[in-house]
């Protein structure tokens, strides 16, 4: 059985935290008793289960390139309003 990453298991639900390591003790002891073919059923549930936890770390990373964005243009900005002052200054002079 595949396990998916920690960070999808942490944007996971409790209900789909337990339906997911539900169905990995229940796939885990399939492949132990060698009925792959069972198991690769289980998997795919387990791969639409974590489906909703892919995308709450998909829209975290899009959050999170945004506030770098705007971050980096307030940057810019404010070197920007910087110059304009200098420039300002060195001209009254």
């Amino acid at each position: 059985m595949r396990h998916c990453s920690v960070q999808v298991r942490g944007l996971l639900t409790r209900d789909e935290l337990d339906r997911y390591n539900a169905l990995m003790e229940v796939g885990s002891y399939l492949e132990s008793q060698a009925r792959y073919d069972l198991s690769a059923v289980v998997q795919a549930e387990v791969d639409l289960l974590i489906v909703p936890g892919i995308e709450r770390l998909k829209e975290k990373g899009r959050e999170r390139d945004r506030m770098t964005e705007e971050f980096l243009e307030q940057q810019r900005r404010a070197e920007w309003e910087r110059q304009m002052r200098e420039t300002l200054d060195n001209d009254d002079e």
